[in-house]
């Protein structure tokens, strides 16, 4: 059984930093793909930055520049660093990790950046 637990979410005033965490229950360099996604209220899931085994690193236009995907494997740590925040970033922030045909989603920490 894999499991994603998430932590680092809060509130933040616009222009700040959070730092979200996601740890597995297994050796994260198993799965093929590994990520963050976030969805805000009344709006879909939407992707914010993945990678994927091979070192190919993918950002949604919208926290280029901002936001870093980073790993830990000795901790089997995922980790998302976000500078420069402002108010459209609010949303539940979700890590997500693939592995061969099956997707594992965190519980989801909730991410505030007030104006």
């Amino acid at each position: 059984q894999v499991q994603l637990v998430e932590s680092g979410g809060g509130l933040v005033q616009a222009g700040g930093s959070l730092r979200l965490s996601c740890t597995a229950s297994i050796r994260i360099f198993s799965f093929n793909t590994v990520g963050w996604y976030r969805q805000a209220p009344g709006k879909t899931r939407e992707l914010v930055a993945t990678f994927t085994r091979g070192g190919y690193r993918n950002y949604a236009d919208s926290v280029k520049d901002r936001f870093t995907l980073s790993s830990d494997n000795a901790k089997n740590t995922v980790y998302l660093q976000m500078n420069s925040l402002k108010p459209e970033d609010t949303a539940v922030y979700y890590c997500k990790m693939v592995l061969g045909p099956s997707d594992y989603w965190g519980q989801g920490t909730q991410v505030t950046v007030s104006s």
